[in-house]
């Protein structure tokens, strides 16, 4: 994913860090990479797919550099709307919006001389871009409504599952703050690269599933566990995380088979609720057809209806597969943020 400056490497050794798993040649990269960014105050940028563990890695970094005692923040920038994220990350005071009846420290406050966690950092606006270039650079800011200057010791660590440089090229990501964040780039490698490790995860999740659910599935059978080698592993660790809660859950003795594996793990599909994207192609064959038959092929407006009704289908599987979250479906729909608040207010579907 990265291009260009900032990989680190050397000859030291990268043996596993404690609180992470894998000691397979795909991990060993990262942990001799993770070792040696954490003695420095540069800024990191975590590069990775979803659920390959940037976060997990983050927090390695905070503990094992010199500021380890003082507070880790994470702040998850998809997941909320610019003017609330500004809010979050600097803070405001008494009456600079409606609704901020009280002073409020942000963020970057609370994580003064330890580190801040930005994550899905390729979400943000490029007005609050500006902000964080600011504080990279000048370590200072002011608080939303305020002319006051705050100075922060803060570290920045920053992930995103995209690349950032394509996210500049394409005018939705800031070239500067791209570089400032750039300073040092570890790069995650996927489930599917790192195979050797999935035993060893999966016991590590079996173990912590029994106990919160006062259960003792100590054993995997070995056709699973060639399943769960073999399987590609879109969603990653996270997913194979899922995947091994639900297994004990489900398992009646001490061993988890393989059919209490899901179907996408067994080669089959899984069931979704909703429209596919054939069913929806099959809906704007029928709407085109009946606004023929109804209306005739010359009548008015029958595009643009036929193109509003597969659309707004559309986007509510893509809202429901999102879990509802408006940054991410965005993203998935290929449009940004305000025009899909746009569409929702269009279609009714504001909640």
């Amino acid at each position: 994913m990265s291009r260009g400056m900032s990989n680190v490497d050397g000859n030291e050794s990268g043996p596993p860090i404690p609180g992470l798993i894998g000691e397979g040649t795909a991990m060993e990269r990262v942990y001799r990479l993770t070792r040696r960014v954490a003695r420095s105050n540069a800024s990191v940028l975590l590069l990775g797919e979803t659920g390959t563990g940037k976060e997990l890695i983050a927090k390695a970094i905070h503990r094992l550099s010199p500021r380890g005692s003082g507070p880790f923040i994470r702040v998850n920038c998809g997941a909320l709307a610019e003017n609330l994220l500004e809010s979050e990350l600097f803070g405001h005071v008494r009456g600079a919006f409606t609704g901020a009846v009280d002073n409020r420290t942000g963020r970057f406050e609370a994580a003064h001389t330890g580190t801040v966690f930005l994550d899905e950092i390729n979400s943000t606006t490029p007005k609050l871009q500006v902000k964080l270039l600011r504080v990279l650079q000048e370590h200072e800011f002011e608080r939303v409504g305020d002319t006051q200057t705050i100075r922060v010791d803060t570290r920045v660590i920053a992930a995103s599952n995209c690349d950032l440089l394509d996210e500049a090229a394409a005018g939705r990501f800031r070239e500067d703050l791209y570089y400032r964040l750039n300073v040092v780039t570890i790069e995650l490698p996927p489930l599917r690269e790192r195979r050797d490790d999935i035993p060893s995860l999966v016991y590590h999740f079996l173990k912590i599933y029994s106990e919160e659910n006062f259960r003792h599935v100590l054993h995997v059978e070995p056709a699973a566990m060639q399943a769960l080698q073999d399987y590609a592993w879109p969603g990653n660790v996270r997913e194979l995380q899922n995947y091994i809660e639900r297994a004990v859950v489900l398992s009646p003795g001490d061993e988890l088979t393989r059919d209490l594996l899901p179907e996408p793990v067994l080669g089959g599909r899984p069931r979704r609720i909703g429209r596919s994207r054939a069913d929806l192609e099959t809906l704007a064959s029928e709407l085109i057809q009946q606004g023929v038959e109804t209306a005739g092929p010359s009548a008015e407006n029958l595009y643009a209806a036929i193109v509003n009704r597969v659309e707004r289908e559309l986007i509510v599987q893509v809202l429901a597969g999102c879990d509802g979250v408006q940054i991410k479906a965005a993203e998935r729909l290929g449009i940004n943020r305000n025009t899909l608040h746009k569409k929702l207010k269009e279609y009714g579907l504001e909640s």
